[in-house]
């Protein structure tokens, strides 16, 4: 099958640090490569895959010139998608809700996947009016707030199977990873760390949105002997961080659609002890591979317990749901569900849809030239 990914130019694929959607791309990139699939990887140019990559910037734009408009690399991405879409049997977007226009006038089956949350005003107002849009989620909880939309199925995250190994957890100590920031709950996890009796280690971004909440809310609390502030982790640390680990901690305080660094510490075999919230409930299986909580006394108590779950059967419940193998085929079945949709009567393709407004080589009789590549 020819598949175009399309990733969002903020961050390179993988990123080199923090970037939850583009590491996952990459990971989905990589095993249907692997696979057999023809795909090019629309992101950054300082991207790495073995797919054909194309973007419209060198740089990813967290790493580029602050003062640009980010808004014209992203135009000139939707365009080179929209000159290249005969040359795919389906495309995949990844970037939010920007190319929402273009699904309804490229000839070509495409699908969505969000990645963050649905649930602001505008956003839902929004999305309402592209409800035959073929949408995927990355939970069930992440629908909640805009059940209208064209769900065709929900995909949950998946890691490579040897991307990380089982670990012991004889570390001694309890993991936060991720941002810094109030949904996330870092003080509570230093709360609960407290109570349990356990030292913190938190390997975690802090970007400048929440640098107020860093130095007001959380610095005052890293003066605890027992509270070990790393600081933002890249890939290649994170076994060793989360394999050490008693438990990950995960005290969220809002409606997570997913949350990626679970998986991340049950490929580790770390158990995760998480409030009920988001996606949480569809992620964690009780006592299996951690506990769900409502409250930090709960947390603490679950806390006592994360040496009563084997790690073995906490890595074991990783390899069953959330390899990027079964993503991959996950998604591959979507692919083939939607392109059957487009070639039935009355789909949008035998509507008789074109590119002639937006492929400038087909209006001078040319076929669509090859997009410039870069990397």
């Amino acid at each position: 099958m020819r598949i175009a990914q399309v990733s969002p130019l903020f961050e390179s694929v993988p990123p080199r640090m923090y970037g939850g959607t583009e590491r996952v791309v990459s990971f989905l990139t990589e095993e249907l490569v692997r696979q057999g699939h023809q795909v090019t990887l629309f992101a950054s140019g300082d991207s790495v895959t073995s797919a054909y990559l194309v973007s419209p910037i060198d740089e990813a734009l967290r790493l580029g010139d602050p003062t640009i408009d980010q808004t014209v690399p992203q135009v000139l991405q939707l365009d080179q998608v929209a000159r290249a879409a005969r040359e795919f049997d389906v495309i995949h977007w990844h970037v939010d809700t920007m190319h929402l226009p273009l699904t309804r006038r490229i000839p070509t089956a495409n699908v969505t996947t969000f990645h963050g949350r649905l649930d602001d005003l505008d956003r839902a107002a929004l999305l309402q009016g592209f409800g035959d849009h073929p949408v995927v989620s990355i939970s069930d909880a992440q629908r909640q707030p805009v059940p209208g939309l064209g769900w065709v199925a929900t995909v949950y995250h998946g890691l490579p199977a040897d991307l990380y190994r089982g670990q012991a957890g004889d570390g001694g100590y309890l993991a936060f990873l991720g941002r810094i920031s109030p949904e996330k709950g870092p003080d509570r996890a230093i709360e609960i760390a407290r109570r349990a009796g356990m030292p913190l280690r938190i390997a975690a971004k802090v970007d400048e949105l929440d640098r107020e909440y860093f130095e007001t809310t959380i610095r005052p609390l890293l003066g605890d002997a027992n509270v070990d502030f790393i600081g933002e982790i890249n890939e290649g640390e994170k076994e060793e961080f989360l394999g050490g680990a008693a438990a990950l901690l995960f005290p969220i305080n809002w409606p997570e659609p997913f949350g990626l660094v679970m998986v991340e510490a049950m490929a580790c075999g770390t158990p995760v002890v998480s409030f009920r919230c988001g996606s949480t409930p569809e992620i964690i299986r009780p006592g299996v591979s951690g506990f769900l909580v409502d409250d930090i006394a709960g947390a603490v108590e679950a806390v006592g317990h994360v040496g009563d779950l084997p790690r073995a059967a906490v890595r074991a419940e990783f390899d069953r749901r959330f390899t990027a193998e079964r993503m991959a085929h996950d998604y591959i079945s979507v692919y083939e569900e939607i392109i059957r949709s487009r070639e039935m009567p009355g789909g949008r393709a035998a509507a008789g849809e074109t590119m002639a407004d937006l492929d400038l080589d087909a209006e001078r009789g040319k076929e669509p030239s090859e997009p410039s590549v870069v990397g």
